[in-house]
């Protein structure tokens, strides 16, 4: 009787313990949403998984038949056998949306011949996944859609694809290649629409997709667990200086004091660590150049997007062919701009002593310049443009008035202006430069607060523009005006912004009667 009586109270222990266990193991949908690519909709969950350190990317596609698979392999077969495509179609960007169109096309016929009375959504589905898999880079088509996602890795075919997402960070995805050689096919088309190649002699390759999107790949045995590919995405519609305020990446006052700098024509460098908004900041800032003025930009990728309205001529350089011939260097293209006639050069990123040299130079001989550099602080960016390296000498690097630095949290997923600095000379010395901090981010406020008044920058401006500081005052107050209207209008593209600032430019005043009017 008591072992009976043991067994009873012992069973309903049992009962509430696997509810429990349960619980632990359950995988939780964090969020849910639509991405679209090629007129094909997929779902995305996020995904919190206790058996996963991170969490995961699910995609769900549509379902597909196996009889329909079989139909859209014939397909495929078919198209690839019928056209012909032209070295050409691949290095146009026009010519490869046209070429797509010609595929969709071309598909949807072949559709409509192998299954009479297809209904327009299925069409419309089938010929995406073909278009994918013929033009395209398969399910990563739809990872490429996603604007809430920054990077796409492959690091083998052995392991499924990961992402790092806006609001989630790094995750893996349920999306694998299914071998090495499909990654290395990948790579090589990526290679082949900006007319280079990828081989076991040339392993390595950095690139960009015909969206402006950057690719870096890397072949077995360099990388030694397998075939790499490393998709850096870019916003298809930049940042623009309303948002970024909006979203505290800055203060209106510091975008004023900038907005003041690039009217009266003072060069300015953007620094920070990788991934912390340089080219997103920089980006941002050139729509306040006047449309009155030439434009030469360069960089090793294309991503900066300006107003069309500019007078603007963007260059991008290349690498050497199998030969080792053909390369076009930053510094070839630097050299070469100061010919074009421009009124403000840009250059993506300064990394050698020459490219620093020259672009000091066109400083130095009334040229305004704006670049990015790697340093996490304006005394640190001194210190690099000052040292080996760059090893700018210091009388060359004191033409250069104004420092802005970007500072990216991890942990909290945000993006701020560090710093606003300005280069000074040395009290008590010509000889030598100190930074003067003008504002910087305060963590705990989460603002960009004042830190020093100006020494350089303000009476620079009056000693080339003959401006009071009251008057110099005045026009900031303006320019936050300017600035608070945009925001308040939401204005999310470079144009809407270029277009107000250009406004200002041609009648100040007439601009912000309307302003003050609405």
């Amino acid at each position: 009787m008591k072992k009976q009586s043991m067994k009873k109270s012992k069973a309903p222990e049992k009962k509430q313990e696997k509810p429990a266990e349960q619980e632990q193991t359950q995988a939780i949908i964090l969020e849910k949403y639509t991405v679209t690519a090629d007129d094909v909709p997929a779902i995305v969950n996020i995904v919190k998984d206790p058996a996963l350190f991170v969490n995961k990317y699910a995609l769900k596609l549509p379902n597909i038949e196996e009889g329909t698979r079989v139909i859209i392999d014939v397909i495929k077969n078919r198209i690839v056998g019928e056209m012909v495509i032209t070295p050409k179609e691949f290095l146009d960007v026009r010519a490869v949306q046209l070429l797509k169109q010609r595929f969709k096309q071309k598909v949807i016929d072949l559709l409509k011949e192998e299954i009479p009375g297809i209904s327009e959504g299925k069409i419309n589905v089938l010929s995406g996944f073909i278009i994918h898999e013929t033009v395209g880079l398969g399910t990563i088509e739809f990872l490429l859609s996603d604007e809430n996602l920054e990077e796409i890795v492959i690091n083998t075919a052995t392991q499924c694809v990961k992402v790092y997402h806006k609001g989630y960070g790094w995750m893996e995805t349920n999306i694998c290649v299914k071998s090495e050689a499909q990654t290395y096919n990948y790579s090589s088309y990526i290679a082949r629409q900006i007319g280079r190649s990828i081989t076991n002699l040339s392993p390595l390759l950095d690139a960009h997709l015909l969206s402006g999107d950057r690719v870096n790949a890397t072949l077995f045995p360099i990388s030694t667990e397998g075939n790499t590919i490393t998709i850096r995405k870019f916003r298809r519609n930049p940042w623009t200086l309303p948002e970024l305020i909006s979203g505290k990446a800055l203060s209106v006052d510091v975008a004023a004091l900038v907005w003041i700098a690039i009217q009266y024509e003072m060069s300015f460098i953007v620094s920070g660590g990788t991934g912390s908004g340089k080219t997103t900041m920089l980006n941002a800032f050139m729509t306040l150049i006047p449309a009155s003025h030439r434009v030469i930009s360069i960089e090793d990728t294309r991503e900066l997007i300006l107003p069309k309205f500019l007078h603007w001529v963007p260059l991008t350089t290349r690498e050497s062919n199998a030969e080792g011939k053909g390369q076009v260097a930053m510094l070839d293209l630097l050299i070469n701009s100061l010919r074009m006639r421009p009124d403000r050069i840009i250059v993506g990123e300064i990394r050698k002593h020459e490219e620093a040299e020259v672009l000091f130079e066109a400083i130095h001989t009334g040229h305004s310049v704006y670049a990015t550099l790697h340093a996490d602080t304006a005394q640190q960016t001194l210190e690099r443009l000052t040292n080996p390296p760059i090893n700018i000498p210091p009388a060359m690097v004191g033409a250069l008035p104004l420092i802005v630095v970007m500072f990216r949290q991890r942990k909290k997923g945000i993006r701020r202006t560090f710093e606003i600095a300005e280069i000074a000379p040395s009290i008590g010395s010509k000889k030598e430069l100190r930074v003067n901090t003008l504002y910087r981010w305060n963590p705990r406020t989460d603002e960009v607060v004042q830190e020093e008044s100006s020494l350089r920058l303000l009476s620079d401006i009056t000693l080339y523009t003959g401006m009071t500081p009251e008057e110099i005052k005045k026009d900031m107050r303006e320019k936050i005006e300017v600035l608070e209207y945009m925001m308040k209008k939401k204005f999310n593209t470079v144009g809407q912004v270029g277009r107000v600032v250009n406004e200002y430019y041609l009648d100040r005043e007439k601009l912000l009667k309307r302003i003050r009017e609405e």
